[in-house]
């Protein structure tokens, strides 16, 4: 009986990861800190503006700039405040990245290209004091 719940707890938790939803897979990817399986989720050139620079660069360029973002700031936690999924071809989110040394708004857009699903522009900011 154990291996059928062993094999039966390994299929839900696969597929669950396999199909997870976008949003919240990039989410997961920030909060890990995940630069170089974050940036597979990229299109061939992204819009991406860290802090007050902003800029259109290629995936390699991306991964550089974001690796020297997450090297200065740690990942703490992440909070999907925004979510706008009612179109399967265009998904956006706004979420807070808490580090270990200040909080963050991220927002990201993902775009349904050719079937692959695509992250085509993503901004950080500090997060503003309320």
């Amino acid at each position: 009986m154990k291996p059928i719940v062993s094999t039966l707890l390994f299929f839900t938790v696969f597929t669950g990861v396999l199909f997870a939803d976008p949003i919240d897979k990039i989410a997961a990817l920030l909060q890990q800190g995940q630069v170089h399986e974050l940036v597979k989720q990229f299109s061939a050139s992204v819009e991406l503006s860290i802090l007050d620079d902003e800029k259109v660069v290629s995936k390699a360029q991306a991964e550089n700039m974001l690796s020297a973002f997450f090297t200065t700031n740690k990942p703490v936690s992440v909070k999907v405040i925004h979510r706008m999924n009612t179109n399967p071809n265009l998904l956006y989110a706004v979420i807070q990245l808490r580090t270990a040394s200040g909080n963050f708004r991220i927002s990201y857009s993902i775009k349904n290209t050719n079937g692959n699903q695509e992250l085509t522009e993503m901004r950080i900011e500090s997060e503003k004091d309320q």
